[in-house]
């Protein structure tokens, strides 16, 4: 397994993260370095809660992940803070904003109680049930209809080969 000197890991760690969100087929092409490495890499730096966008795309495509990671890097910081921090990183403070709001109502709907899952569980039963009811019922309809028009269409060859008036 080859070492990489801190120098190249800090390269490719300004690399990956904003602004300039290279890709790592990119960098991997342009350093040598193998493709594994380079996700192992961004997931450890995922882990220790830097900002280490998935591919090149704008920030408003970024997982929730790196926006929630923007979020809790920037919870403290006053605007002019939060102005280079966005700077840095190719961001937009109104940006930061949304997904901090978008984060704060994320758990605004209560959850359900044990009561109301166990109810709603319930009532999805029952309609099951009664989905499975009414396709038994179609398909006993769809039957007889059939039935009935088999019979119809023998009905009305029977009447062209005998015709009821009588002429005999």
């Amino acid at each position: 397994m080859r070492r990489y000197s801190e120098a190249v890991k800090a390269d490719v760690r300004r690399r990956m993260g904003p602004p300039q969100r290279q890709s790592v087929a990119r960098i991997s092409k342009e350093l040598g370095i193998h493709l594994a490495t380079l996700y192992r890499w961004r997931r450890a730096l995922r882990l220790q809660g830097q900002v280490v966008p998935a591919s090149q795309k704008d920030p408003e495509s970024w997982g929730s992940t790196d926006k929630f990671t923007v979020v809790v890097e920037t919870a403290g910081f006053n605007a002019t803070e939060l102005s280079g921090y966005c700077r840095e990183r190719g961001l937009y403070p109104e940006q930061v904003g949304i997904w901090r709001q978008a984060a704060q109502d994320a758990n605004a709907q209560p959850l359900l109680t044990m009561s109301d899952q166990k109810d709603l569980q319930k009532r999805h039963q029952e309609d099951q049930r009664e989905i499975k009811r009414l396709q038994q019922e179609l398909r006993r309809k769809e039957k007889a209809l059939a039935e009935a028009a088999a019979l119809l269409l023998a009905a009305k060859k029977i009447q062209a080969f005998w015709p009821e008036d009588g002429d005999d």
